[in-house]
C-alpha cells in the first residue's frame, strides 16, 4: 500500500473517487468471473477424468483384439487389410463463448454412411478379431474427439483463471489500497488546509477588531 503521487486537490480527489469506485466494480465482476470459471473447470475436471478412464477402458479392448488378431494374421496380410480405407473422416470445429473462453466443439464429419464402410477390406481372408478391433476404435473415435475438446477446454480455462487471478489481486492488493489510502491523504491534506484558512480568517478578524 503506497500513497499516489498527485496534487492534493478537490479536482483530483474527486477524480480518484471515480477511479475507487470504477476499481471496486470492476474486482467484483472480475471475482465473480473467476469463481464461476472455477465451478465449471472443477466440473469439467470430473467429466475428463471419467471420460478418459472409459475411453482407456474402450482402446485397451480394441488394443487386445488387435494383438489377437495379429497373431492369426501375417504382418504383410494385417498391413494390406488396413492400407486403404473406403471413407474419410474430418473434424468439424466451432467454438462456444464460455464466460468469455472460447471452448472448442468437436465432431467427425464421414463421407459415407453405408453400413460396413468402416471395414476397408473384404471379410474372406481376415479374422474376426480384426473386425472386432476396428470396430471398438470406431466407437471409440467419438468418445476420444470428445476427451481432446473436454481437456482442450481444461487448458484454456485454466490460463483465464490464472489471468483473473492476477487481475484480481492486483486490485485487491494494489490499487484499491493505493487509491484509499491516496484519497484519506488527501482528504487529510484539505481538512488541514480549511484549519489554516479557518485560524488566519479568525487572526485577520481579531486584528481588525483591535483596529477598530
Amino acid at each position: 500500500m503506497a500513497k499516489m503521487n498527485v496534487n492534493p486537490t478537490r479536482m483530483e480527489l474527486s477524480n480518484l473517487k471515480k477511479r475507487l469506485t470504477t476499481a471496486s466494480r470492476g474486482h467484483k465482476l472480475l471475482k465473480d468471473k473467476q469463481d464461476e470459471l472455477m465451478r465449471q473447470f472443477i466440473d469439467r475436471i470430473k467429466e475428463n477424468r471419467a471420460l478418459r478412464e472409459s475411453v482407456e477402458a474402450e482402446l485397451q479392448e480394441a488394443f487386445n483384439s488387435f494383438l489377437v488378431a495379429s497373431a492369426v494374421m501375417s504382418p504383410e496380410m494385417l498391413e494390406e487389410a488396413v492400407s486403404f480405407p473406403k471413407e474419410r473422416i474430418e473434424v468439424d470445429i466451432k467454438e462456444v463463448n464460455v464466460m468469455s473462453v472460447m471452448i472448442p466443439e468437436m465432431k467427425f464429419e464421414r463421407s459415407s454412411d453405408e453400413e460396413g464402410s468402416i471395414f476397408p477390406y473384404g471379410f474372406t481372408e481376415t479374422s474376426a478379431e480384426l473386425d472386432t478391433a476396428i470396430e471398438k476404435l470406431y466407437n471409440a473415435m467419438g468418445r476420444l474427439l470428445e476427451l481432446a475438446a473436454v481437456e482442450k477446454a481444461c487448458q484454456l480455462m485454466a490460463n483465464e483463471i490464472e489471468k483473473s487471478r492476477r487481475r484480481v489481486n492486483a486490485l485487491e492488493y494494489r490499487m484499491i489500497p493505493d487509491l484509499q489510502e491516496t484519497i484519506k491523504f488527501i482528504m487529510m491534506k484539505l481538512d488541514e488546509n480549511e484549519r489554516a484558512t479557518i485560524t488566519r480568517l479568525m487572526k485577520v478578524k481579531d486584528i481588525i477588531s483591535e483596529e477598530a
